[in-house]
């Protein structure tokens, strides 16, 4: 995401989601928890929906999905 020039617009998402990743695009879970890095996700996307759109609503509308 920092490479494509998002990570400024998401406040940090792309770094905070980086370590997630090998050099090559692969899960690196010997790092972390696959389901641990899904929670993260969750709570990230939560997090700039309250931001783009502020409201809480839509940000626990990915709850559903």
């Amino acid at each position: 995401m920092g490479r494509l020039g998002w990570g400024g617009h998401f406040g940090g998402l792309a770094a905070r989601l980086a370590g997630a990743f090998r050099a090559d695009g692969t899960f690196a879970h010997d790092r972390l928890r696959f389901v641990d890095f899904v929670d993260d996700v969750e709570e990230l996307l939560e997090e700039v929906a309250r931001r783009e759109r502020g409201d809480k609503e839509v940000a626990d509308g990915f709850e559903e999905y």
